[in-house]
């Protein structure tokens, strides 16, 4: 399924190289003043070819409203959005017709469906994650028209490295050397109002991990204390708490901000945990893709060179993708408490 959200919803559409990647956005409130600029802004920050530690492909990612605004204002119907895609090479993933690449979905797709987008992995590229980024911004707008709250995502770990300085230097290595590597993201939502989320099966945090687990090349979630938890006491973890000029404060934060699955008006804290991206140039045993076709017959193989671009590290881009999906996850949180409300 597209589909993501309850009350606010994206429906997203588009191959990594076939026309455009698109979206259809229901729920967003009517009569709102919308910044498209701010949007595009955002779509920069996910765009490829920005510097050297980036993807090449050249792509101005430019945002084509087709419904839902008049006179920059919403409509409270739907919107509509198109990204085109202007710098597709397909003929550099033709290699994906003989082989699986490994750490790919190409495989998986196959078994499942019989059938596979061999243009740089169709849906299952991270160029999806433009539909998401437009979704994020929009909810990021309507957010700061309710609430004071504050999104920032930042790169806490590269390949176990801790040092900022040099987050650089260890992918521009992995990159010259042919190979990949991983990460952490950590987003912290400051300014957060009580009472977002529900128990049970629509915990604030398991929709987070929901939003954040659905992001290519994720391996994992936690929040607040997260897997440090399993070495603490109770006394240790349990986030005491005050009344300081009549306001509720706690005196830390292990929960990261919700309790219960509702947002206890603390910062809300999590990580994100990225592998290294797939595609890298050195030879990587592998099968041939006949083994999906019905004749059967599959053959072990080797791939010496994986065509196509891509990031040595997706972690200086996805940045603005945990942001969004964020965002997105709160403003439908938002509208599902002002719905239980009327």
């Amino acid at each position: 399924m597209n589909t993501f959200g309850k009350i606010y919803r994206l429906t997203s559409f588009g191959e990594s190289h076939g026309q455009a990647i698109g979206g259809v956005i229901d729920g967003i409130p009517a009569n709102l003043k919308i910044d498209l600029a701010e949007i595009q802004n955002e779509l920069n920050r996910r765009r490829p070819g920005q510097n050297e530690l980036t993807t090449p492909r050249d792509e101005k990612d430019k945002i084509e409203i087709l419904s839902g605004l008049e006179d920059g204002k919403t409509l409270g119907s739907p919107i509509g959005f198109l990204v085109r895609n202007e710098n597709t090479k397909p003929q550099d993933y033709q290699k994906i017709s003989r082989d699986f690449r490994p750490g790919h979905a190409d495989f998986t797709y196959q078994e499942k469906y019989g059938i596979l987008a061999k243009s740089g992995g169709g849906r299952a590229s991270a160029r999806e994650t433009i539909s998401r980024v437009v979704a994020g911004a929009l909810a990021k707008q309507v957010l700061a028209k309710f609430t004071d709250l504050e999104i920032s995502a930042k790169i806490t770990e590269i390949h176990g490295e801790q040092n900022p300085a040099k987050f650089s230097e260890i992918i521009l290595q992995a990159k010259e050397a042919g190979d990949s590597v991983g990460g952490i993201i950590e987003c912290v939502v400051e300014k957060m109002p009580t009472g977002l989320g529900a128990p049970i099966f629509d915990r604030l945090e398991a929709d987070l991990a929901k939003a954040m687990l659905s992001i290519p090349a994720t391996k994992g979630f936690e929040i607040g204390a997260g897997f440090s938890a399993t070495k603490m006491f109770g006394s240790e973890h349990n986030d005491e708490m005050r009344v300081k000029n009549g306001q509720v404060e706690f005196l830390s934060n292990n929960a990261g901000g919700v309790l219960g699955g509702i947002s206890n008006g603390n910062d809300l804290v999590f990580r994100v945990a990225f592998k290294p991206t797939s595609t890298i140039q050195k030879a990587q045993k592998t099968i041939s893709n006949s083994r999906c076709a019905p004749q059967g017959g599959g053959e072990n193989s080797t791939i010496e060179k994986v065509g196509g671009r891509h990031d040595p590290c997706v972690l200086p881009r996805a940045l603005p993708i945990v942001e969004a999906m964020t965002a997105h996850v709160l403003l439908d949180h938002f509208l599902r408490n002002k719905s239980l409300q009327k």
